[in-house]
């Protein structure tokens, strides 16, 4: 696998690759929180396998890429810069597939930079045009009352520190959202209580967040499993805590902190809807899907997309679900890939 550097004006971002040089629709893969490069590395070496040129970028903050101390750095407008510098540097155009945060950041690139983006799959979180209402501010009315990790970021240095002084934070995290643990949280009467005749019931799905105090800390609840599931295995582990060690908290938590500045420069993509090629794939038992209380975020991914080409809903799995999922995953990404 190569090993590389692009710039963005004077921020250092690193990129890992494979496959043959010369594709005219290179796949671009961007993680989101807390993750690296590397959390693509299955989908890297099917796409490679099967002929494709496929690369994956450490997010500003993330990795070997440069962690700048300021918030506004961190603005969505500048990560999208970010990565159509890698795309310039894959050959001017490419797809791109995003989880977590780096979903939205995909989606923002498409919107902002349409002649750069050939077509555009989300993970996780499906794409919702940003509104005239800001979430930061919908949270902060009730945040005397309820905890909400969002918020809790916001607070400069807390969280890095809350982060920095436990001894595996990242082990924590990505149990806490996997598939297995949901399993676990199902209780007694086992994971079937998540559905009713097969269809996601999201106000089931136990609230993370629901038992904590508004001033809790991010970690506190959170454990570590033993053993780790399969898809958590040591050579990943060891790279990420090494990347966090090397660059820090700040930059991760300054994405969600720049969110206030991202509402602020929001004109050119209010109530759009994504015109390129799209998808949606996510694990049945992410969380993410009922982070709106009573609302299931996954009950139709496509009603903002303007060619959409279908959802895959996997069963059993959790928010990792590119990792946790990596056969499954592969196979809806590679009909995306191939329908476009």
């Amino acid at each position: 696998m190569e090993s590389f550097h692009v710039r963005n004006g004077t921020t250092k971002l690193h990129v890992i690759a494979d496959g043959p040089a010369g594709d005219p629709a290179p796949i671009l893969c961007v993680h989101g929180f807390p993750e690296i490069a590397a959390s693509w590395r299955f989908q890297i070496e099917y796409f490679a396998r099967v002929g494709r040129r496929i690369a994956a970028m450490d997010v500003r903050g993330y990795g070997q890429s440069d962690a700048p101390r300021e918030v506004e750095a961190y603005k969505m407008t500048t990560i999208c810069k970010d990565v159509v510098a890698v795309i310039d540097a894959l050959g001017g155009r490419a797809i791109l597939f995003g989880h977590d945060w780096g979903a939205p950041i995909v989606w923002q690139t498409a919107l902002r930079h349409p002649d750069k983006v050939a077509a555009v799959a989300s993970l996780a979180v499906p794409y919702v045009p940003v509104g005239d209402t800001n979430q930061l501010d919908l949270q902060r009315a009730v945040s005397d009352s309820q905890f909400f990790y969002q918020l809790y970021f916001q607070k400069p240095g807390v969280a890095e520190a809350e982060l920095a002084a436990d001894p595996d934070p990242l082990g924590k995290i990505y149990y806490t959202f996997s598939g297995a643990l949901r399993h676990g949280f199902a209780g007694s009467e086992g994971p079937d209580m998540l559905t009713v005749d097969g269809v996601p019931r999201p106000d089931r799905f136990p609230d993370w967040m629901a038992a904590k105090g508004p001033d809790a800390p991010y970690l506190d609840d959170m454990v570590l499993p033993d053993p780790f599931p399969s898809w958590m295995d040591d050579a990943y582990m060891l790279a990420c805590r090494t990347a966090f060690r090397r660059s820090g908290w700040h930059g991760p938590l300054n994405r969600y902190r720049a969110q206030d500045i991202d509402f602020a420069e929001r004109g050119p993509v209010v109530n759009r809807k994504l015109v390129q090629p799209s998808c949606f794939i996510a694990g049945t038992l992410d969380v993410s899907r009922a982070q709106v209380r009573g609302f299931d975020l996954y009950s139709d991914p496509g009603a903002h997309c303007a060619d959409y080409r279908g959802t895959t809903l996997i069963e059993d799995v959790g928010h990792w679900v590119q990792q946790e999922a990596p056969e499954a995953t592969n196979a809806a990404l590679q009909a995306f890939v191939q329908s476009v």
